[in-house]
């Protein structure tokens, strides 16, 4: 039974992305533990999580360590928000220490990780999808620039078990706003459009989102990771409208207009990408299906070698 008055959560999983919902939760009285690496984990026990967002600037007490068995142990709800390629792997470490009925929420990118996770372990995540601009600044502060907000669903053909009113009330407390959709798979893939026109340019040009919509030739180099990312879509029966998805990604630059991509976070930290998860994906996939996805094909080569680079400089 899911506990909305007083839910028992963790994230696996504490970046940017993790420690922002998980520090709004435990402002708003959640039981939260993060787990995530030792420099943010000592910087929490010793001062909390710092939170200097658009609305709120607190430090907030909260629970944190590097064990997983001892985050989740007692956990009703576990954020899933570990970065794409190690989606199997910690699926895999966290399942053992899983307590009966404990709801696996990914708060992942990419359209493809509760399968993954299913696959791996026969566990039925419920899949999210995250609007947030944030960037991990100093151990223990994460700064907010822009939206966070959630939008959950039931994954199509799976048991409708978990009360997805419930789960969206308990971050709705936390001055998170969360819709459910009734086609996750419709929104896991506009995200993805996001993703794929913004993350990979982000992190070749070093610019932020309202920077690179000022530049012709960049919105035109755009366009057309939307018009391969859209047509790709709709073969996975996922019918996206061309125009109005375009209206959408220029929108999110408006909102979030002073984010860097979280390849671009990655690549600046010498870290694996997702890059394989979000343009590298639609080329995989568009190779399969019969569909010429050139621009995808060279951000993610161009995004593999930078990291190459970065990976090398940083070792």
């Amino acid at each position: 039974m899911l506990n909305s008055m007083s839910p028992t959560i963790a994230v696996a999983g504490a970046g940017a992305v993790g420690c922002y919902f998980g520090g709004m939760l435990a402002r708003s009285g959640a039981r939260v533990t993060l787990i995530g690496r030792q420099p943010h984990v000592d910087a929490i026990a010793r001062e909390g999580l710092r939170i200097d967002g658009v609305r709120v600037q607190e430090r907030i007490p909260v629970r944190a360590t590097t064990s997983l068995e001892e985050g989740v142990r007692d956990a009703g709800v576990v954020l899933f928000s570990v970065k794409t390629v190690r989606t199997e792997s910690a699926a895999r470490e966290l399942t053992p220490f899983l307590k009966p009925g404990a709801i696996v929420l990914s708060l992942q990118n990419g359209v493809d990780n509760v399968d993954r996770i299913y696959a791996a372990t026969g566990r039925r995540a419920i899949p999210a999808v995250v609007y947030v601009a944030v960037e991990m600044t100093a151990p223990g502060v994460v700064t907010h620039t822009g939206r966070g907000d959630l939008i959950v669903g039931h994954r199509s053909g799976w048991p409708r078990e978990i009360d997805l009113a419930a789960l969206a009330a308990i971050f709705e407390k936390a001055e998170i706003p969360c819709r459910v959709s009734d086609s996750i798979e419709t929104e896991l893939w506009i995200k993805m459009v996001m993703n794929c026109a913004y993350n990979a340019i982000s992190a070749l040009t070093r610019a932020r989102y309202g920077r690179m919509v000022e530049s012709p030739q960049i919105r035109s180099l755009m366009e057309r990771a939307v018009e391969e990312t859209v047509e790709v879509a709709r073969a996975e029966g996922v019918p996206l409208p061309v125009a109005e998805t375009m209206e959408a990604v220029y929108r999110l630059a408006g909102k979030m207009s002073g984010a860097r991509s979280s390849t671009a976070q990655d690549i600046a930290r010498g870290r694996p990408t997702e890059i394989d998860s979000l343009n590298g994906y639609v080329a995989r996939r568009g190779a399969a299906l019969g569909i010429v996805t050139p621009v995808s094909e060279i951000l993610a080569t161009l995004v593999k070698m930078l990291e190459d680079s970065a990976n090398s400089q940083a070792g």
